[in-house]
């Protein structure tokens, strides 16, 4: 098991990364759905609204599973003797790149001069999510609002990492489940003691309620602590045993369950526990050899294009519908090769985020230092990192 060996010796999650491409691929039909925004390509009223319908609960499962799957892999990869400017440099080079690519796209073929700097600014510099007003949070390329939450997560996992491992093995299941409690909490106190404001479009909330609820990055911190606990509970052998395919079917029942409770409990509460089974499966699969599609060429190689796929999707929807299409339906089967014409778009843009940004930027200027020492023994649990520059 790898809790027997250092973190640089432990199995790699191949699976995993495989995983990723399927949520971003979620978050796509969400968006091509929406109809109140108008990207929904379909003229047939029912189709339209049964597309709709069948994803609507895809864009917030795609993103939980990111959050969560974010802090599972940053603790189980942990480097030791790692610094925190050292982390720091390697997240910020993994994530800004790509984002200032697709924001500078999203304001040459959308916005222009037309949007203020009160507007751009927090957008460029990914801060936007922590306003409430939706003109901010949802401006230019909408899904980079979950940048924001990222990179509140990397920012501060130094300094969780530490605590996180001294949790007693006894002790990580309790607060596994206090991560979920803070879960509910928070869409408590958002349905009960939300101040008034105008309704969210496309939801059955308010905008503030939408905003707290969901696009705050502070309340996403616990599905991100929630990954490093299983990450723990996985490297001590202490997760049970489940199958994907299991897990997989629990997961569609959460999909489920949330299409049926109350809006703000869907977000994210009615899917977290299944999202969490399914990541440990994958990872329990990895570990121990067993082999799985998602271990694949073709999913690897979706995998390592799905954070350029996810920043561009919106870009190639909004651009197809908006400025070839004029937001015109249209037939059923033109619908169905739109939707699959933005869909290789999106991949397309995000395979060129990778090779032309992504990937040289990283080789370029976030390598690891060279260690001048191999740790003294094993550590049966991630290193933390230290405060050294």
């Amino acid at each position: 098991m790898p809790s027997n060996s250092p973190p640089a010796s432990r199995p790699k999650l191949p699976s995993l990364t495989g995983l990723r491409f399927i949520a971003a691929a979620l978050v796509f039909f969400f968006h091509a759905s929406l109809i109140f925004i108008s990207m929904n390509p379909f003229a047939d009223p029912d189709l339209a609204d049964g597309f709709r319908w069948l994803f609507s609960k895809a864009g917030w499962m795609g993103v939980s599973f990111f959050f969560v799957l974010s802090g599972f892999v940053l603790t189980w990869s942990a480097r030791p003797g790692d610094t925190v400017t050292g982390f720091w440099r390697r997240r910020l080079l993994k994530i800004f790149p790509n984002h200032v690519v697709t924001w500078a796209l999203a304001m040459l073929l959308f916005a222009g001069s037309a949007v203020p700097v009160k507007v751009w600014l927090p957008n460029l510099f990914l801060v936007h999510s922590w306003f409430p007003d939706p003109a901010v949070h949802l401006s230019l390329n909408a899904p980079a609002w979950s940048l924001c939450s990222e990179l509140l997560f990397y920012l501060l996992f130094p300094f969780l990492l530490r605590p996180v491992l001294r949790i007693k093995e006894r002790a990580l299941w309790v607060w596994a489940a206090a991560m979920v409690a803070g879960m509910l909490a928070v869409q408590l106190v958002t349905d009960f003691l939300a101040p008034g404001s105008p309704a969210a479009p496309g939801t059955d909330v308010t905008v503030w309620q939408f905003w707290f609820g969901y696009n705050f990055p502070p309340v996403r911190m616990f599905e991100f602590v929630l990954g490093m606990i299983l990450a723990r509970l996985v490297l001590a052998g202490a997760f049970p045993r489940i199958a994907i395919v299991p897990a997989a079917v629990l997961c569609l029942a959460g999909y489920a369950a949330a299409m049926a409770v109350p809006f703000l409990y869907g977000l994210n509460l009615m899917t977290v526990v299944p999202i969490s089974l399914l990541i440990c499966a994958v990872a329990y699969a990895d570990v121990e050899g067993t082999p799985t599609v998602l271990r694949g060429r073709a999913m690897q190689w979706l995998g390592e294009v799905s954070f350029g796929f996810y920043l561009a999707q919106q870009i190639v929807l909004s651009f197809v519908r908006t400025k070839l299409m004029d937001e015109r339906t249209v037939a059923t089967p033109v619908g169905i090769a739109v939707v699959a014409t933005e869909f290789a778009g999106a991949l397309a843009l995000g395979w060129l985020l990778l090779v032309c940004v992504e990937r040289p930027v990283m080789r370029r200027w976030a390598r690891p230092r060279r260690k001048t020492a191999e740790p003294a023994e094993s550590s049966a649990a991630p290193q933390q990192l230290t405060t050294a520059s």
